[in-house]
């Protein structure tokens, strides 16, 4: 298998991770600003990732 697939997949996982712990605050959250910053923060880090991974995935040749 290859470095890059595997790579691709560890950033989807985080990717997917980062996601449901961001939609996780945002059901359990109050109206403080504290928690607002870290959905903000959780949400696109875990977008950047999840499309990095599957963008990668995508892109990465099969090696025979």
């Amino acid at each position: 298998m290859n470095l890059k697939r595997i790579f691709g997949a560890l950033l989807t996982v985080l990717g997917i991770v980062g996601l449901i712990y961001g939609a996780y605050l945002f059901v359990n959250t109050t109206n403080s600003t504290r928690n607002v910053k870290s959905l903000l923060t959780y949400g696109t880090i875990g977008i950047i990732f999840f499309i990095s991974g599957i963008g990668l995935i995508k892109t990465t040749k099969d090696e025979s």
